[in-house]
């Protein structure tokens, strides 16, 4: 089969190499579509994102979903024809994160395209059973490569709790705050405005139904929007967005940190945490959200059709990296179709 392989940073190559062969637990899945992630674009510019650095050359793309090729003797749940969408987190379900349910927080998950972890950009891939979710005839295979951004944004609107008639803030309108905002609105939370530096991503935020969107180019965030949200979610991963995010809660209320900052250590008012009394949760990947996902966006609740900017070719998965990397205007998702 076809593979696209990250041999270094700036440097991907297309090889031939063994098609996996699945485990007893496994299905064979031919895959058929897999978004670009910005994680995937930070180890093609940096060959690295954090602790985890590429080694060895490594398949990239983590949110994918494709056609059960093959299943192993074990498997019970799904047939060969079967579509499918492909949770890339595999917990080892014996600790007592994956226990208790928390498998996202579980030390020996293994997840796709992250060192030394291949992922999708390839033409097949064996994956666990249990992690392939089924998807009906309606959906289409980008739609539920989809639901990986997607579960980063159910699961992080979990943790803030949000109720309908809340004033909800979203920093970052790419794929996530996006995610977020389809989230929100699913659940009857009416009531958000999303904030970006670029006048495309506030364009396509009214587009999936925000009540506002605001170029922060042009506002003073932190005064001109002071006290005013009951939620503030950051998704952007900037360090003058996190620092904000209290001055534009109100007393009392909760603040969602789902985006990687650069660095490890960002300023934020201790003071006015302590006097707004403001409840500051981390939100880190997601459990349980697929199923979930699934059911959404085939009940119509939810159009993670409009995240898609360009189709490539696997041939052409550094263009897509590229482009992802280059077309920050044009771009919220470039998806490779092995």
């Amino acid at each position: 089969m076809k593979a696209a392989y990250l041999d270094s940073a700036n440097q991907v190559s297309i090889r031939d190499v063994p098609c996996p062969a699945p485990g007893p637990r496994d299905v064979l899945v031919k895959v058929v579509s897999v978004g670009v992630c910005a994680s995937d674009v930070h180890y093609y510019e940096h060959g690295r994102i954090g602790s985890f650095v590429v080694e060895e050359p490594l398949i990239l793309g983590h949110e994918s979903a494709g056609e059960v090729i093959e299943v192993g003797t074990e498997v019970t749940t799904l047939s060969p024809g079967d579509r499918v969408s492909m949770e890339p987190g595999v917990p080892c379900a014996e600790c007592a994160y994956c226990r208790s349910g928390r498998y996202n927080l579980c030390p020996d998950v293994v997840f796709m395209a992250t060192p030394p972890v291949h992922g999708a950009f390839c033409e097949y891939i064996a994956h666990p059973a249990a992690y392939c979710y089924k998807i009906p005839d309606s959906m289409t295979f980008d739609e539920a490569a989809m639901m990986e951004p997607l579960s980063v944004g159910l699961f992080s609107v979990e943790r803030s709790d949000a109720q309908s008639g809340q004033r909800v803030a979203v920093l970052g309108a790419g794929p996530i705050g996006l995610a977020v905002l389809l989230a929100l609105t699913a659940q009857g939370v009416t009531n958000v405005t999303l904030f970006d530096i670029l006048d495309s991503r506030v364009a396509k935020a009214m587009e999936l139904g925000a009540a506002a969107a605001v170029n922060v180019a042009r506002v003073a965030l932190e005064t001109d929007y002071a006290n005013r949200f009951d939620i503030v979610i950051e998704t952007a991963g900037a360090e003058s967005a996190t620092t904000a995010t209290t001055r534009i809660a109100t007393p009392g209320a909760t603040i969602v940190l789902v985006g990687h900052v650069a660095t490890d250590v960002v300023a934020i008012d201790t003071n006015e945490l302590i006097i707004k009394q403001l409840d500051v949760v981390g939100s880190f990947r997601y459990a349980h959200t697929y199923a979930r996902g699934i059911e959404l966006v085939a009940a119509g609740k939810i159009d993670v059709a409009k995240f898609i900017s360009r189709h490539f070719t696997l041939d052409e998965a550094e263009a897509a990296l590229r482009f992802a990397r280059d077309a920050k205007d044009q771009c919220i998702k470039a998806v490779v179709t092995p």
